[in-house]
Formats: structure tokens, sequence, C-alpha cells
């Protein structure tokens, strides 16, 4: 049974992760209505994101190694100005706030189903502002050092069940006029630093008390594939579409929840 149960889990860790919906509330509300409270406690649902981190280090792989080895060759040559040293820059430094703002106040945060859904609904509706009033017009290329700070900052809001990492960079993304797929690529670049790095603090916390490797590594495997399908998914969608069906969606999972607790 809890091998059946971690490959679900992984399910709705990798289809949530990156969609900005929040896989922190679809997992917290899965596993509180179906009683998996125990294969689903947070340190081994944030150590099966490690399929999550594989599956967007992988999709984005040629993006990270040029990106890596541009700003390398900017670093060599004194160059600031080269896009790609703007853009690892702009990453590691936005990555900070919310390693540190998550590390502090790890314990802390809320987590209750009240929560999640007035963070559902608020989120629901900023993201609606962005994508009704923000131009939308500037690509990869136009990214500055800046962008990535403020979309780091932005990022900080995800360590709230019911707002969602790829939630809130989109959004911080989409009102500095990132068009939408140059936002979700951003996002999901600048999320790597900080998803790694909290998988791997959790995953050693596990791997020192586990028992058993075979729920973990089969909710590892499960949330890769999905992880993955779920990032081709948006690329692709959000090239043509808006995020009006994101918005909508969590209007509903926020008003259901609400009226739950009700």
């Amino acid at each position: 049974m809890e091998y059946l149960q971690a490959f679900i889990l992984g399910i709705v860790q990798g289809i949530t992760e990156f969609l900005p919906i929040s896989s922190t509330a679809h997992l917290i509300v899965f596993t509180k209505i179906l009683g998996w409270e125990q294969v689903g406690e947070k340190a081994f649902v944030d150590a099966i994101q490690l399929g999550s981190v594989f599956a967007v280090i992988l999709y984005f792989w040629l993006d990270i190694r040029h990106i890596v080895t541009g700003a390398i060759a900017a670093y060599r040559e004194k160059d600031w100005q080269k896009e790609e040293w703007k853009q690892i820059v702009g990453i590691a430094i936005g990555a900070c706030p919310a390693l540190i703002v998550g590390y502090l106040f790890k314990d802390v945060l809320p987590k209750s189903i009240l929560v999640i859904g007035i963070a559902s609904i608020v989120m629901a509706l900023i993201l609606g502002a962005a994508e009704k009033f923000c131009s939308r017009k500037r690509g990869f290329d136009s990214l500055q050092i800046q962008d990535g700070i403020l979309i780091g900052l932005g990022q900080t809001l995800a360590l709230i069940p019911g707002v969602s990492r790829s939630g809130s960079t989109l959004t911080t993304a989409l009102f500095l006029g990132l068009k939408r797929a140059t936002a979700a690529r951003f996002s999901f670049l600048l999320g790597i630093p900080t998803l790694t790095v909290a998988t791997v603090y959790e995953s050693y916390k596990v791997l020192k008390d586990l028992k058993s490797f075979g729920p973990l590594v089969v909710g590892i495997v499960s949330s890769f594939i999905f992880s993955y399908l779920a990032i081709a998914f948006l690329m692709r969608f959000l090239k043509t579409q808006s995020t009006w069906v994101f918005v909508f969606y969590r209007l509903l999972f926020g008003s259901a929840l609400l009226l739950w607790v009700a």
C-alpha cells in the first residue's frame, strides 16, 4: 500500500509543482482527504521532489549549459553586460531570499486548509490582474539582474501553502512585462537552485531515518515522469494560450476549501 501511495503522491507532486496551482497545497489537501498523513508527511513529500528537480534540470539542460558557459566567458572577458552574465547573476541573487526566509521560518509557516484556500484565491486574483493589465512584450534576451531579484522576492511568497512557487514567480514575471513563455521559462530556471537546495536538505533528513527505500524511490520516479510532462505541457501551452484557466481553477479550488472549512 505504501508503494501505491508513494506513486500517487509522486503524480500529484509532479503535476502540481510546475503548474501555477501550488504543489504543497494539493499534497496537504490530498493526504488529509485520503488519510495518508503518515506516508504524506512533509519530509517524505519534500524528498520525492528530487524527481521534480531531475525533471526541470533535464528539460532545461541546454538553457542551463548555455547560460553557464556564456557566464564563464563573460567573467573571463570582464563583459558584465553579456546576457548570460545578467541571467546567471539574477538567478543566483534571486534564489537567496526564498532560501533564507524558508530556512528561518520553516517551522512557523501556517499549513491550515483555511490559509491554503485564502492564498489560492488571493493569488488567483493577482495572476488575473497580471494577465489582464500587463504588456507581455519582453523576451528572454531582455532579462536584467533586477528581474531576477524581483522575481526571486516574489518566490518567497511561495513559502505560504497555496501560493505556488511557479505561480508567484510567473505572476511577478508577467508584471515585469515578460512574455508568458519567457516568464515560465525564467521562473523555472530561477526556481532550480531553491528547489534543489530545499529538496536535498529534506532528503538528507529522510534518508537518515528511512527503513525502506522502496516507497521513496517509487515516489521520486513518479514525480520525475509527471514533472517532466507538466513542464513540457506548460511551455507549449503558454506559447499560444493565456493563464486564465489557472486563474479560474485556483478560484474554484480555494472556494471549495473555504466551503469545506465552513
